[in-house]
């Protein structure tokens, strides 16, 4: 028998409605309803997981459950790669001042042929004195506070281990977390590096958003965001998932990016009247060279761009267009690729 405090209202009574101007109360009429499923009988209160399972049964429901990191995989089948996932927290967005206040790595395998991760997780995070105060809006957002970090300091050599023989490095935002950590380690600068954020088309996936948070939400799970490891587990979770356009797992499109060439090209002296359609294009202004830019996952892409901007840009008129060549080992860094002026 269905407990009153669970009731979810699909039979509710009539509301009356207020009296007419002959003091007679009128019934509402109501439409026709769409037949919604009867629930089933509840589930023994004290089962959490019964009662997630009754709701996620119903149309009207979606249930989210709290993520919980997995330290164990299945073995792998056949060859594996091996991936470090990394997230940092910082005192502030600039590189070139601010500094790592907390660093987190996963270290697991990926089987080559499935794309999934296998066998066991490696799991590293410490705390660092950034040698400066966190400010309050920094503690707030991340739950690390100046008497947390007072005396700390990384472990590199356990951070060595784990990146010993890495095929990849991996962050959801890589253009923040990379020049952060070649600051301070460079080791990291030797490492081929893919974006979780970038290098996967979010958007053709079906995600309204590519935010880590809304990511995970939209498999179902919640986590407690803003501290680097619990980052990591969410994002290996969210990568071990299969895209459904691309038919392979967020982990494998990342390996294939790790190997692929991408590259920022400039819209050089582009007509001022073709700015609209530039920024509509995805087109970005750099003050400082006065000039629009935008990046390009590989070649294919590149030559697609390069009509574009002839024929809509340029008016089919001549025009050279500077071309810079991001391999893996510069990606997302503060450091330059091979620059080359490039004729249309």
């Amino acid at each position: 028998m269905s407990d009153p405090q669970l009731d979810f209202g699909f039979e509710g009574p009539v509301v009356p409605l207020a009296p007419t101007a002959k003091g007679k109360a009128r019934t509402r009429k109501s439409a026709p309803r769409a037949v919604i499923p009867a629930p089933a009988p509840l589930a023994d209160a004290a089962s959490p997981e019964a009662l997630a399972r009754q709701l996620e049964s119903h149309p009207d429901f979606r249930v989210l459950r709290r993520l919980q990191p997995c330290l164990q995989f299945e073995p792998a089948q056949g060859a594996v790669r091996h991936v470090v996932l990394l997230d940092t927290e910082t005192t502030g967005l600039d590189a070139s001042r601010e500094k790592i206040i907390e660093l987190a790595l996963l270290r697991v395998e990926v089987d080559a042929g499935s794309g999934r991760p296998c066998g066991a997780v490696q799991v590293y995070d410490g705390l660092e004195d950034p040698g400066m105060p966190i400010l309050p809006e920094i503690e707030a957002l991340t739950g690390i506070s100046n008497d947390m970090v007072r005396g700390q300091r990384l472990d590199e050599a356990r951070v060595a281990e784990l990146l010993a023989g890495a095929d990849l490095i991996i962050a959801h935002n890589a253009a923040f977390d990379r020049p952060f950590v070649e600051a301070r380690l460079p080791v990291f600068a030797q490492l081929p590096w893919a974006c979780s954020f970038a290098d996967i088309d979010w958007k053709s996936e079906g995600q309204s958003s590519a935010k880590l948070e809304s990511l995970a939400l939209s498999n179902g799970w919640f986590y407690d965001a803003h501290r680097a490891e619990m980052d990591c587990h969410a994002l290996l979770a969210v990568l071990g998932q299969t895209l459904p356009q691309a038919q392979q797992t967020g982990l494998a499109r990342l390996l294939l990016a790790g190997t692929q060439t991408a590259y920022r090209l400039q819209a050089t002296a582009a007509p001022f009247e073709a700015k609209d359609l530039l920024k509509v294009r995805g087109y970005r202004w750099n003050a400082e060279q006065r000039v629009w830019h935008t990046r390009l996952a590989d070649e294919a892409a590149l030559q697609g761009e390069c009509e574009w901007l002839r024929s809509a840009v340029y008016g089919g008129r001549s025009a050279r267009v500077q071309l810079e060549k991001l391999h893996a080992g510069v990606k997302y860094s503060a450091r330059g690729g091979e620059v080359s002026q490039l004729q249309l």
